[in-house]
C-alpha cells in the first residue's frame, strides 16, 4: 500500500515538475520573444535614428557645401570688386574712334633733352632783302593795278603806283621838271662857250653846271617812267609787297615812301634776353619760335638757322639783352611780327620729354593720358620742366615704357566724361 501511495506521490510531483517546466519554459520563450523582438524594435529604432542621424549629417555636409560654395561666390564677388576697383580710373576710348581722328600713342624713354631760357622776339628782315619804294614826283598817286595788296609777289621794274599832277594848282610836275631841265640846259652851254672866252669866271660857270646836273636828274627821273596816266614808280627789286603806306587818291610828295617791297629769302629773328640769364648764353646755339597768327613752332634747325650774335652789353633801361640768328625763310614766316621765342641751351641727358601735344590743362594742373590695355587709358597728373615748345620734359607722374597719348589727348578726354566702364569690356593682362 506504502509502495501504492509512494508511486503515485512520485508521479505527481513529476507530472507538476514537468507542467511548471513547460510553463517556465514558455514563460521564457515568451520573455524571449519579448525582448527579442524589443531588441529588434529597438535596433531598428536605432538604426533608423542612426540612418536619421546621418542624413542629418549628410545634410549639414550639404549644408557645408552650401556655406563653402556660398564663400566661394563671396570671394568671386571680392574679386570682381578688386578688379573693377583696380579699373575704376579707365577710360574708354575705342579703336574704331580713334581710327576718325588723328590719334598716336608713343612709348616714351629716357632721351636728351634741353635746357630752355624762355622770352619774347621780333622777326625782322635781314639786310639787304627790303626795298622802299618812294614818290618821284609830286601829285596824287593811284595803285597801277587793283589787285595790289599786301604780299602781293611783284618782278622788278613792274609798275606799281602812277603819280599824277594833271588839274592841281602848283600845276602839272612833269612839265615843269622838263622846262626846268630844258632852262638849265640852255644855261651850261651858254656858260660852256662863255668860259672858254674867260666872259664869265670859272665858279659861275661850275654853278651853271651844276643846276643842269640837278634838273637833268629829275628830269630823268620822271622822263623815263613817263605815261599817260602820269609817272609811274616801279618795284626796285624782286619780291613781295610787305607793306603799302599810301591810300588810293592821297596826294604825295618826292620821296615819300609809298611801300616796302622784300625778298624775303632770309630773315632774322630778335629775341630780348634778361640779364639774370646772362651766363646761359654762352650755350645757346639755336632756338624754336611760335608766330602768334598760326599757333605754330618753328625750330631753326630747319630753316639753315644760325646764331648772328648776342649783346656783351644792355640797354641801360630796359635790362635786356640782344640776341640774333638768322635763317631762311619758307614763306610762312611774317617779317614784322612779334613771336615767342624758346632759346635752346644746355643739354640734360636722361630725361624723359614727351610733345606738348599730350598735354591737358585742368586748372592750372596738367594731365596726360597713358594707354593701359587696347583700349583703356588712364588719366595721370604729370609735373612739367622746359618746354622748347615742341616738346616738354617730364619731372614726375610717367616712367620708362609708359604709353602716352601725343595726338588725339583732347578726344580721350571728352571720352572720359561719361566716367563709367561700358558693360562687355574686357581687360586684357
Amino acid at each position: 500500500m506504502r509502495a501504492i501511495i509512494y508511486a503515485i506521490t512520485i508521479l505527481a510531483i513529476s507530472l507538476w515538475g514537468c507542467k511548471n517546466q513547460s510553463s517556465q519554459d514558455k514563460h521564457n520563450h515568451s520573455e524571449t520573444e519579448t525582448h527579442a523582438g524589443h531588441n529588434h524594435e529597438e535596433h531598428d529604432h536605432c538604426h533608423e535614428g542612426h540612418d536619421h542621424s546621418h542624413e542629418g549629417h549628410d545634410h549639414d555636409h550639404e549644408g557645408h557645401d552650401h556655406n563653402h560654395e556660398g564663400h566661394d561666390h563671396e570671394h568671386a564677388d571680392h574679386n570682381h570688386e578688386s578688379e573693377e576697383a583696380k579699373h575704376s580710373d579707365e577710360i574708354i576710348f575705342p579703336k574704331a574712334q580713334a581710327a576718325k581722328t588723328t590719334f598716336e600713342v608713343r612709348e616714351i624713354q629716357p632721351a636728351s633733352f634741353n635746357q630752355v631760357v624762355k622770352t619774347t622776339g621780333q622777326i625782322l628782315a635781314a639786310p639787304g632783302d627790303e626795298a622802299v619804294i618812294v614818290a618821284t614826283s609830286n601829285g596824287v598817286v593811284s595803285f597801277t593795278s587793283n589787285k595790289l595788296t599786301e604780299g602781293t609777289k611783284v618782278q622788278k621794274g613792274q609798275s606799281l603806283f602812277q603819280i599824277s599832277s594833271k588839274n592841281i594848282a602848283e600845276g602839272d610836275y612833269y612839265t615843269k621838271v622838263k622846262a626846268t631841265y630844258e632852262a638849265a640846259k640852255a644855261s651850261y652851254d651858254r656858260a660852256e662857250s662863255l668860259v672858254k672866252d674867260k666872259i664869265i669866271s670859272q665858279k659861275e660857270f661850275e654853278n651853271t653846271k651844276l643846276e643842269f646836273e640837278n634838273a637833268k636828274t629829275a628830269y630823268d627821273a620822271v622822263s623815263n617812267n613817263k605815261t599817260a596816266k602820269g609817272v609811274s614808280v616801279n618795284a626796285p627789286i624782286n619780291g613781295h609787297v610787305k607793306n603799302i603806306l599810301v591810300k588810293e587818291g592821297e596826294y604825295i610828295t618826292i620821296g615819300q615812301p609809298l611801300a616796302t617791297v622784300s625778298q624775303n629769302q632770309r630773315l632774322v629773328l630778335r629775341a630780348e634776353v634778361s640779364q639774370r640769364y646772362y651766363n646761359a648764353m654762352q650755350s645757346i646755339k639755336s632756338a624754336n619760335f611760335k608766330t602768334p597768327y598760326d599757333n605754330k613752332v618753328y625750330s631753326l634747325e630747319d630753316l639753315n638757322g644760325r646764331l648772328l650774335s648776342f649783346g656783351k652789353t644792355s640797354n641801360e633801361n630796359l635790362f635786356f639783352i640782344p640776341v640774333s640768328f638768322e635763317f631762311d625763310n619758307k614763306g610762312e614766316v611774317i617779317p614784322g611780327s612779334f613771336v615767342e621765342v624758346y632759346l635752346i641751351s644746355a643739354p640734360i641727358e636722361n630725361t624723359l620729354s614727351i610733345p606738348v601735344s599730350a598735354l591737358t590743362n585742368e586748372m592750372g594742373t596738367h594731365y596726360v593720358y597713358v594707354q593701359i590695355d587696347e583700349e583703356g587709358y588712364r588719366k595721370q597728373e604729370v609735373a612739367l620742366g622746359a618746354n622748347n615748345g615742341k616738346e616738354v620734359q617730364i619731372i614726375k607722374g610717367l616712367h620708362p615704357g609708359d604709353r602716352v597719348v601725343t595726338q588725339g589727348a583732347y578726344q580721350v578726354k571728352m571720352a572720359s566724361a561719361s566716367g563709367a566702364i561700358p558693360h562687355g569690356h574686357s581687360h586684357e593682362h
